[in-house]
């Protein structure tokens, strides 16, 4: 497993529906980027840093933050514990 560094995260991100209420599917254009995930490792907590995170809480964070890896076959984010707007309970 990917083991963050430096006060960042790593999140599998919550795919979005492909289609509108009505029934209309989206093109892959029209969609907007997921803004949540599910965080699966947390940085270690240092001297400067003590994380708000626990692995397996389910957050919000910002539009375009982060940067898209892939990993034995997976899609994940790993961004920076600042880009997080909120815990979704």
């Amino acid at each position: 497993m990917l083991k963050p560094l430096n006060g960042r995260v790593v999140i599998q991100v919550e795919e979005t529906e492909e289609k509108t209420t009505s029934g209309i599917v989206l093109p892959s254009a029209a969609k907007e980027k997921p803004q949540v995930g599910k965080v699966l490792a947390v940085s270690e907590d240092t001297e400067d840093f003590k994380s708000q995170l626990a692995v397996d809480d389910r957050v919000l964070f910002e539009k375009y933050a982060g940067e898209e890896i892939e990993y034995k076959d997976n899609k994940y984010l790993i961004m920076r514990e600042a880009d997080i707007i909120a815990i979704i309970d």
